[in-house]
């Protein structure tokens, strides 16, 4: 599947996220960018960081290749800032919750953080 241009938008990233569309996620990264994880096994004095963005689409292709449901609840874009929180659901019934916070430069992602938390 080829990427289409769109910009970064709150409606752009849902229809990415929930369409499971890893390249057109891709296609958001500015070449540089860094996603930092924050989760139980990435705490926030060491979190994983995800940089440049070929790692970013190999993040990407991973989790849109899993068999898993995407909801993005709600978006909030101030400025070059743009923030929005996901539900997401395992066909076992785990769930998953993601809150990302994202600065734009120049139309693209240049830094994102997500904390996310899931059921054990």
């Amino acid at each position: 599947m080829l990427a289409t241009k769109e910009a970064v938008t709150g409606a752009s990233i849902k229809k990415a996220i929930e369409g499971r569309d890893g390249p057109m996620l891709s296609s958001f990264y500015a070449d540089d960018a860094l996603v930092r994880v924050i989760d139980r096994n990435n705490p926030p004095s060491k979190p994983r960081e995800i940089r440049g963005r070929a790692a970013i689409t190999t993040f990407w292709d991973d989790i849109c290749s899993r068999a898993m449901s995407h909801r993005v609840d709600l978006t909030i874009a101030q400025g070059d800032n743009l923030a929005f929180s996901q539900d997401c659901a395992y066909p076992d019934g785990t769930k998953v919750f993601c809150a990302a916070m994202l600065e734009l430069k120049d139309g693209k992602i240049a830094r994102q953080t997500v904390v996310q938390a899931w059921d054990e």
